[in-house]
């Protein structure tokens, strides 16, 4: 995973200080979400990874399904990625610019999961918490998940703090393990 960290790297460097100069980091946050899905798509994947298919023809594929919305420059850019044979970095590459984007903005990602929904006076307190921990905004995105029994597990890059029933757990079967 870093190889394909260190490759999409330049590339969305790239396209974020285009979108900075133009004052539309939101516009290529929504372009490059839209290329990511269409080329995580397995049978799309399956395309680009194939030798026997013309780079061209996959980006053209790409432009295609993307549509109107990719725009002149959106265009460009992925015939800029077919002509390095670099298509299969686009998640990689919306992934980066997205963190690009919320350094920039002061900003940060988290998921919260937790084993039941949570009442959004829970979700706001969390996110106040982790507002003054890190001192910058918060954007939350909450999931449910049943295996952790309960508590909840905050990410926020790759940072993870557990506090489910299910990681007490593994953290006590492992420390009676050693």
């Amino acid at each position: 995973m870093s190889e394909l960290s260190t490759l999409a790297r330049p590339y969305a460097e790239a396209v974020f200080r285009l979108a900075q100069g133009d004052g539309d980091l939101a516009g290529w946050s929504q372009r490059l979400a839209a290329l990511a899905a269409i080329a995580a798509d397995p049978q799309m994947a399956r395309l680009i990874a194939d030798p026997a298919v013309d780079a061209a023809r996959a980006a053209a594929l790409i432009v295609e399904v993307a549509g109107s919305d990719l725009g002149e420059r959106g265009a460009n850019f992925v015939q800029v990625l077919a002509d390095n044979d670099r298509l299969a970095l686009l998640p990689e590459i919306a992934a980066r610019f997205e963190a690009l984007r919320a350094e920039a903005e002061g900003t940060l990602e988290a998921t919260i999961t937790s084993a039941q929904p949570l009442t959004p006076q829970q979700v706001d307190e969390l996110v106040g918490a982790l507002k003054a921990k890190f001192q910058r905004v918060v954007n939350a995105r909450v999931a449910v998940d049943a295996e952790l029994i309960g508590g909840v597990v905050i990410a926020i890059g790759d940072q993870v703090m557990d506090g489910s029933v299910k990681g007490r757990l593994q953290r006590m079967a492992f420390a009676l393990q050693g």
